[in-house]
């Protein structure tokens, strides 16, 4: 951990101290205005949380620490947590540092797997990563510290820590999730020799002589690691934080919200429109049979999933990357092809209907056809992998708000009356 936290403690003071003349010189500056239909809709846009690991402004797509994802897709999982506590991207001693820190930290407590072991065999395999996490929270460092009368300024310290140590069991717990849930066999150990995202692909069992699923899930991990601080994982496990609850009990709060069918079911419901385009003309349809299937989907009252996205109104540059992938390895799979096609026709068809804000494809319209492609056919296991990478996104912001001393989260409430009082 020397390596990270001495960049950290560098970093830090510099942070504090901006943010401490921003709130004394500029404190009084309006950032936003929240309407009516902004505050019954969810507070979409408004302007009122601080994130500085990512952004996502709309005509560019994600910037992890102001650069562009589609820079960063030759990059470790490892590169890109260090990137996001940090701002800056280790060089490969540091980065090999991180590697075998988070190796070093990887053993999950036999309690866990006995634990996972007693639920019903039918659990969701969210429920169970979600569970493996909570019940960990024993092992927290931050409590023990905080119970002996540590310094405010230095929580950010056993956060760390904390964040180092669930990192890095993360991949033997989702990994064992999955071969246990879907009788896969027994556990596979991690190995010394490989990084956090190799060691993850290893552990899965799935077949992979050349090296290329595994290229594939360090992909995945770094394509999906954060999305600013707004998307509910991200704002629950900082809400959660921000009571002091330690990483296991915010991080796992978090992956509750990232449960949910709305936030991270995407990718299974975008594999599964392609699929049913499969087997309607048992394979790739032509370019009018594609716009005819797009038309009667829109027409039925449904949309194209993986199209549209609630910020962006440009492609989204992690579906580049996926495509940029899935082309390169396997262009003639059927179902990667058939991406390829929606990707030229679905568009069109959304700019002719005129509904949609953004017609381009966002990261999920993609990502299922990876996997797929590899063999991990589990549907319900999808989120999971999603949980694992996005648990980097969320630990960085943690350990930032930690050090900046970012206060509870209480924003006011007002009641329907107020509002209807207020406007007229």
């Amino acid at each position: 951990m020397a390596k990270l936290q001495n960049a950290l403690a560098k970093k830090i003071p510099v942070w504090r101290e901006e943010i401490r003349d921003l709130v004394k010189t500029k404190g009084d500056k309006v950032l936003s205005e929240a309407t009516v239909a902004q505050a019954y809709g969810g507070m979409r846009g408004v302007k009122a949380m601080v994130c500085d690991t990512s952004e996502v402004p709309p005509d560019r797509g994600l910037l992890v620490r102001n650069t562009p994802i589609g820079d960063l897709t030759d990059k470790t999982p490892e590169d890109i947590f260090y990137l996001l506590c940090t701002g800056e991207l280790p060089n490969a001693k540091d980065r090999r540092a991180l590697t075998e820190e988070l190796a070093a930290r990887a053993r999950v407590p036999a309690y866990v797997w006995k634990v996972l072991e007693a639920m019903p065999a039918d659990s969701h395999p969210m429920c169970m990563l979600d569970t493996a996490i909570l019940c960990m929270q024993r092992e927290s460092k931050f409590v023990k510290a905080y119970n002996q009368g540590m310094g405010k300024m230095d929580y950010w310290q056993p956060t760390l820590e904390d964040s180092l140590d669930l990192l890095a069991k993360l991949p033997a717990i989702a990994a064992g999730i999955y071969r246990m849930r879907f009788k896969k066999g027994k556990r596979i150990s991690p190995k010394k020799d490989k990084t956090w995202a190799e060691n993850y692909a290893h552990m899965l069992g799935i077949p992979d002589k050349s090296g290329e699923f595994a290229d594939c899930m360090r992909l995945y991990l770094v394509l999906h690691c954060d999305h600013e601080g707004g998307n509910v994982s991200a704002h629950t496990c900082h809400l959660v934080g921000s009571a002091l609850s330690d990483a296991y009990y915010s991080v796992s709060a978090g992956l509750n919200g990232l449960a949910g069918p709305l936030h991270g079911l995407a990718n299974q419901e975008c594999l599964n429109w392609v699929l049913e385009l499969k087997k309607e003309f048992k394979g790739v349809p032509t370019d009018e049979q594609l716009t005819k299937f797009a038309w009667d989907t829109l027409n039925g009252g449904k949309v194209i999933p993986g199209y549209g996205h609630a910020v962006l109104r440009v492609t989204d540059p992690r579906f580049t990357a996926f495509r940029a992938f899935g082309m390169k390895h396997f262009p003639d799979d059927p179902v990667m092809a058939l991406v390829n096609k929606v990707f030229e026709i679905v568009p069109g068809v959304l700019t002719e209907h005129g509904k949609a804000k953004n017609p381009w494809p966002n990261v999920d319209a993609g990502s299922g056809a990876l996997l797929y492609h590899y063999g991990l056919r589990e549907f319900s296991y999808y989120t999971v992998l999603f949980s694992v990478s996005r648990a980097m996104g969320m630990l960085s912001q943690l350990i930032i708000n930690r050090a900046m001393g970012s206060p509870i989260e209480r924003p006011k409430s007002v009641t329907t009356e107020w509002i209807k009082k207020t406007v007229k």
